[in-house]
């Protein structure tokens, strides 16, 4: 059931957070599996699902084309039909997502021409669909962009080597899908290794599919032309949730615990804030019920910190993760001296950033893809709509959490849409929040 689009967050901040949190489970994780549970003519069972906005809107899409879907608290049961049926599929809950994109790659292998909706989303400017279109493409697929829709068409599918121009998560995950169920080796180089992609690798192989190369950018596949077995899959735990939580620690000059954080997928971001004064200690605890993600036990403690000396940018796996740039600014300005960041990968995204001024920051935007940030600055309350982007709506609740005073960040729909019970999480470790509509 989708939440009213109209909700608000209402924060009286600069309170200090204390005792621990626990990472929740991934948004990319799960919305990729979401898509690959189309390749299983068995019954699959995927535990630890995120109870989002962005899940529900694909399971509504997975509901609509034929698939039976059962919750049972954060455990989702999925059956598939005799035949799916894209003559029903839901439209709105469709273009509500960009992840509808990873419904291509398996769909591929239950029709030889079919639509569907244009995706949605975060509003980042120009998002290019060339780089599914070369991968699939090499695997025997051609993507038409239509006015509102995409059309996809396929002769004979057959393995191939794919060279992805852009080691791009979700094209990487789309060619995935498509290899995973044509018969015979098929070679990806140059492919994203991030968390998402590892998690979709293991949940393959779950079903029987062979691959090689997990974690590397070179990915051996062994496809199964049918793949039939009863499946149950962990999703493993979210690295931008974690790094959210880092994010309101230094805001609000906290020492907060934060619990299962993934480190493989954070020791960059955790460099970086080493680098810039950041005091923490981090406990392993071994690994995520999926084999895959190591896990840590993650203290952050009330640091001084100074502006980073070169300039932060993200960069494909192993690099700093391009959904966590956001959180830098809001750091940057607690860090004495300018921090410069550079968001070269989205069109516009930059441009979100400079709503900190509102809560006090200093920036200056230097060109659509480049800001910098002069800090310390102590954080004031304001009253905000929430931009259309989801990591810089996240961003602007880490603000708000440090800022003094009564905050509202209004309309909310878009942070829900990636951070499962983001109010009642922070409550429990001393913020002051509340959603109202």
């Amino acid at each position: 059931m989708a939440l009213p689009e109209n909700l608000h967050f209402i924060i009286d901040g600069g309170k200090p957070l204390k005792g621990s949190v626990t990472t929740s489970r991934s948004k990319n994780g799960a919305v990729v599996l979401l898509a690959a549970s189309l390749l299983n003519r068995g019954i699959t069972t995927l535990t630890h699902m995120p109870n989002i906005e962005e899940v529900h809107r694909l399971v509504e899409v997975l509901c609509s084309i034929g698939m039976t879907v059962k919750w049972c608290g954060n455990t989702l049961t999925l059956t598939p039909p005799k035949v799916f049926s894209l003559n029903t599929i839901n439209h709105k809950a469709a273009t509500c997502t960009r992840s509808i994109l990873l419904f291509i790659g398996p769909l591929t292998h239950y029709f030889k021409s079919f639509e569907i909706p244009q995706s949605g989303g975060c509003m980042l400017g120009t998002r290019t669909v060339r780089p599914h279109l070369y991968a699939l493409g090499k695997l025997g697929v051609t993507i038409e962009v239509k006015s509102n829709t995409y059309k996809i068409t396929r002769d004979k599918l057959h393995n191939s080597e794919i060279i992805l121009y852009e080691s791009g998560d979700t094209a990487t995950e789309n060619a995935l899908l498509c290899a995973a169920g044509i018969a015979g080796i098929s070679v990806i180089k140059y492919a994203s290794a991030n968390y998402q992609v590892q998690e979709l690798c293991g949940f393959l192989q779950a079903l029987g599919v062979k691959i090689d190369g997990i974690g590397t950018t070179t990915l051996t596949i062994t496809g199964n032309k049918l793949i039939e077995k009863d499946v149950t899959y962990s999703v493993g735990e979210d690295p931008i949730d974690s790094m959210f939580f880092i994010a309101s620690a230094i805001t609000t000059h906290s020492l907060l615990t934060i619990r299962r954080a993934p480190i493989a997928f954070l020791e960059i971001e955790l460099a970086i804030l080493e680098k810039m004064g950041l005091q923490y200690i981090s406990k392993d605890i071994g690994y995520s019920e999926n084999g895959i993600t190591r896990l840590v036990d993650l203290t952050i403690k009330p640091s001084e910190l100074v502006a980073f000396n070169e300039r932060i940018h993200p960069r494909p796996y192993p690099g700093l993760n391009m959904d966590n740039l956001p959180f830098f600014a809001v750091i940057a300005t607690q860090a004495k001296g300018t921090t410069m960041l550079h968001d070269w990968v989205y069109d516009k995204r930059a441009i979100y950033y400079t709503e900190l001024d509102s809560l006090g920051a200093q920036t200056l935007l230097l060109d659509p893809h480049r800001i910098s940030i002069t800090g310390q600055t102590k954080l004031k309350s304001a009253e905000m709509v929430c931009p259309p982007v989801l990591r810089a709506g996240a961003m602007l609740v880490a603000a708000m959490l440090g800022a003094q005073g009564h905050s509202v960040l209004r309309n909310v729909y878009t942070v829900n849409r990636g951070y499962e019970g983001i109010v009642e999480r922070l409550c429990g470790i001393g913020a002051s929040i509340k959603e109202s509509q």
